[in-house]
């Protein structure tokens, strides 16, 4: 098989299941992948997926002047390779547009990459529409090779319309994991070029346990367990989850299993305790996947109140929200991202306006209290990731997407005429 470097902007990463569950399906349908990083690991832990994963890592300077005499090397050589004059006039043209340190690092790194380049590498694929596209298409245009992507979604919302535009016509392919997205996208590329591809699940990872205790809320020694696992960042939406979580009926009994990092996890701590809340939270912080498994079998509800961030950043389909479905879990969550494409309000589970306390409050205090309930939504999701969300399935069309991108590699929209 011809290698292909994956390009990620960090590796490995706790929120990045599906990329690792991606990789790892390429690798057992026999592809030669190598990765090819941007950022050195932060997070402590890792899942069982990242340690499957066989293929390489090579981390590139993640600021310039940290290896000052490797980027120089990277350069040197990067100019001697024969599509280096257009991807210079490529980036000069990008940096007009987006003049900056950032614009100016994502080209230094590519030079890099170029020049580190193993030499029987055939494709560039780049997880995430921003900056790890950007290097990966500077040094593909190097090489004249060509390169794809797998957009997602703060990549999608966050990324500048001639941006997405270019980077697309030059793709071989983009790869994109819900329909708001992939609309918005092929709006923006010649016809055939973007194709929705759920990212899925294993259902053989995440399985429902045989029985739930029927908990109501009645017991305050047995209270219902509510499980939310998401990062600390604005668009999850968990201040408004702890306004919701306070304004449930007194006599109903529940706990709160938080799982995530994140910069904003203090100030919920302390808002937590400012609301009376403290006692009946327990904050879990980052957890690898032999944690997270048993914590979906543990609870009776998952809660996921994402919503559009200031900056205009929003969740697409969040890959919890398929876990936690695939392990037969009931779903509370808004309308604000791409849930809906699972979960059906009042069917499969329920979906209240975004930013709305006073409706998360309801729609939670309706299900906590009514365990039937829960296993009738619980069952429908289950039954819906079944039929479209099998990671499997998707994996394979990615395969069949890098394949014809191998096969038309000779005339890439990376080689010159």
């Amino acid at each position: 098989m011809p290698k292909i470097a994956v390009v990620l902007k960090g590796w490995p990463r706790l929120s990045e299941t599906f990329v690792a569950q991606e990789l790892l399906g390429l690798e057992r349908l026999g592809y030669d992948l190598a990765i090819v990083s941007l950022r050195h690991p932060t997070d402590l832990a890792v899942h069982d997926l990242h340690r499957a994963v066989r293929a390489p890592v090579r981390y590139l300077p993640e600021y310039l002047e940290d290896e000052p005499e490797r980027v120089a090397a990277g350069r040197r050589a990067a100019t001697a390779l024969p599509g280096y004059p257009r991807a210079f006039a490529t980036w000069l043209a990008d940096h007009r547009r987006d003049p900056g340190e950032n614009r100016v690092r994502r080209f230094g790194q590519a030079c890099v990459l170029a020049a580190e380049l193993e030499p029987d590498t055939e494709l560039l694929y780049a997880h995430f529409l921003h900056t790890p596209a950007s290097v990966a298409r500077y040094a593909a245009l190097m090489h004249e090779l060509p390169f794809a992507i797998s957009a997602h979604a703060k990549d999608i919302w966050t990324t500048p319309a001639w941006e997405k535009a270019e980077k697309l016509a030059g793709a071989a392919f983009c790869a994109t994991c819900t329909r708001i997205g992939a609309v918005h996208l092929q709006d923006l590329a010649p016809p055939g070029r973007v194709h929705l591809i759920h990212h899925g699940v294993d259902r053989a990872r995440f399985q429902a346990p045989a029985h739930r205790p029927a908990r109501d809320g009645h017991d305050p020694a047995d209270p219902v367990r509510i499980l939310c696992i998401a990062r600390a960042v604005p668009k999850k939406g968990l201040f408004l989850l702890l306004d919701a979580l306070a304004l449930l009926p007194d006599g109903l009994h529940w706990r709160l299993d938080h799982i995530g990092g994140g910069p904003l996890l203090e100030r919920l701590r302390s808002r937590a305790a400012e609301l009376g809340l403290a006692g009946r939270i327990a904050w879990l912080g980052p957890q690898p996947a032999e944690t997270v498994r048993p914590a979906y079998r543990q609870a009776d509800l998952f809660v996921l109140p994402v919503r559009v961030a200031e900056d205009g950043d929003k969740d697409g389909l969040p890959n919890v929200v398929v876990e936690a479905a695939a392990s037969g879990l009931p779903i509370v969550s808004t309308d604000a991202a791409s849930v809906g494409e699972l979960v059906t309000d009042g069917e499969s589970g329920r979906l209240v306006p975004p930013d709305d306390a006073a409706a998360l409050a309801a729609a939670m205090a309706q299900l906590l209290q009514d365990p039937a309930r829960r296993g009738e939504f619980a069952r429908e999701a289950h039954a819906k990731v079944a039929i479209g969300f099998d990671s499997g399935r998707g994996i394979a069309r990615i395969a069949a997407l890098v394949d014809d991108a191998l096969a038309r590699g000779n005339h890439s929209a990376n080689r010159p005429p």
